[in-house]
C-alpha cells in the first residue's frame, strides 16, 4: 500500500465487548497485520478495551496471542477477590484483576501509545456514555470492564464508572469521531437467535487454527511472574475459599432441599439478560460500520478464557473472510 493511500485513508477499528469472546479480537488483528492493513485508531469497549489497549501499546498481535495462550486461566480465576464486606457494591472488588491488567498494559498513558485509542465506559448513575482518551490507560480499561453487579464501579473524578457495553457495545461512532474514514467493527456478541445456527455450522467445519508463537518471550515471562507472585501472596486465602466452596457445594447439591446442579447460576442469568438487552443496540451500532466482522464465538461463555485458542482462531477466520470486501473498498483509492 502506497504512502499516498495512507494519507488519504484513515482506518479505524471498533472492538466490542463480550468477556472471553473478546479474545477473538486478537485473531482479527493478526489477520489484518498479515495482510498489511493499517490501523490508524482504535476504540474499545470492555474486552475490546483491553485488547485495544494492549495492541495500541505493542502493535503486535502475536505478542498478545502468546500471552493469552501462555496463561493458566483456571489459576487466574482463583485470584478473583470477593467483595464480601461490601457485597452491595459488587461481588468482586477487582484489585487483583487490575493488577493482572497492569502486568500486561503497564502504567502507560494514552499519549504514549503507538496507536490513538479511546476507551468507552458508562456513568453508573446516569448511564451517560463516557469516552476516555486521556490519562491512565489502566484506569480507563478497569472502568470499561466493570460489569454491573459483578465488578465494583471505578471512581473517576466525581463519577462512578461501569462497563461501557451498557451504553455502547461496539463503539463505531467513537472511532468515527476520532477521524476514521473507514471503520471496521468487530462484534463478538451474536444475537441469541443466531447462536444455535452458528454452533451447528461450526460443528460441521471447524476453522484452521491460526499459527501461533509458543516461545517464552519476555512479555509472557513477565505476565507469568506477576501471576505466580499474586498466587503466592494470596495462597492462604485461596485455600480457605476453596474449602468453603466445596463445603457449600456439598450442602447445596447433596443436602436437604438440594438444587439440581444444572440450575443456572446468577452470573449466567445476569449475562444472558444483559446480552438480550444489548442486541438491538449492537445492531444499530454495527449498521453504521463500513466492514463488520462477527467471529463465530457464540458458544464460548463470558468467562471461558480457557478457550482462548478457539476464540483467536475464530477471529482470524472471520477477518480473513472479510478481507475481500475490505480490499475492494481500499484498492480503488490506491489506484
Amino acid at each position: 500500500m502506497s504512502s499516498s493511500t495512507r494519507k488519504a485513508l484513515r482506518i479505524g477499528l471498533a472492538l466490542g465487548g463480550g468477556g472471553a469472546r473478546g479474545l477473538a479480537h486478537i485473531g482479527v488483528l493478526k489477520a489484518l497485520e498479515q495482510e498489511s492493513i493499517p490501523i490508524d485508531m482504535i476504540a474499545g469497549t470492555s474486552a475490546g478495551a483491553i485488547v485495544g489497549a494492549c495492541y495500541a501499546k505493542e502493535r503486535n498481535a502475536s505478542i498478545l496471542e502468546e500471552i493469552v495462550l501462555g496463561i493458566d486461566w483456571r489459576k487466574m480465576a482463583r485470584l478473583v477477590d470477593p467483595n464480601l464486606l461490601l457485597l452491595g457494591k459488587g461481588f468482586v472488588h477487582g484489585q487483583k484483576v487490575k493488577e493482572f491488567c497492569k502486568s500486561i498494559i503497564g502504567d502507560t498513558k494514552f499519549e504514549d501509545l503507538g496507536i490513538p485509542l479511546a476507551v468507552v465506559a458508562a456513568d453508573a448513575q446516569t448511564t451517560e456514555e463516557i469516552v476516555i482518551d486521556k490519562g491512565s490507560v489502566l484506569e480507563a480499561v478497569r472502568a470499561s470492564i466493570s460489569l454491573p453487579v459483578i465488578l465494583t464501579p471505578v471512581k473517576r473524578g466525581t463519577r462512578f464508572l461501569i462497563d461501557g457495553g451498557i451504553v455502547n457495545p461496539v463503539p463505531v461512532d467513537v472511532v468515527r469521531n476520532m477521524g476514521a474514514e473507514v471503520v471496521i467493527a468487530v462484534n463478538v456478541e451474536p444475537s441469541s437467535s443466531l447462536k444455535r445456527q452458528v454452533k451447528l455450522a461450526r460443528e460441521k467445519k471447524m476453522p484452521e487454527k491460526t499459527p501461533s508463537l509458543r516461545s517464552k518471550s519476555v512479555h509472557l515471562l513477565a505476565v507469568r511472574k506477576k501471576l505466580n507472585s499474586l498466587l503466592r501472596e494470596h495462597r492462604e486465602r485461596i485455600e480457605v475459599f476453596d474449602r468453603l466452596s466445596k463445603l457449600a457445594e456439598s450442602a447445596v447439591y447433596e443436602g436437604r432441599g438440594r438444587l439440581d446442579p444444572k440450575t443456572p447460576n446468577i452470573f449466567d442469568v445476569l449475562i444472558h439478560s444483559l446480552e438480550a438487552m444489548q442486541y438491538e443496540r449492537i445492531r444499530l451500532r454495527i449498521e453504521t460500520a463500513d466492514i463488520v466482522i462477527s467471529p463465530g464465538v457464540s458458544d464460548i461463555g463470558m468467562f471461558g478464557f480457557h478457550k482462548g485458542e478457539e476464540a483467536i482462531a475464530q477471529g482470524y477466520k472471520a477477518a480473513k473472510d472479510a478481507l475481500p470486501k475490505l480490499k475492494e473498498m481500499i484498492c480503488p483509492i490506491a489506484s
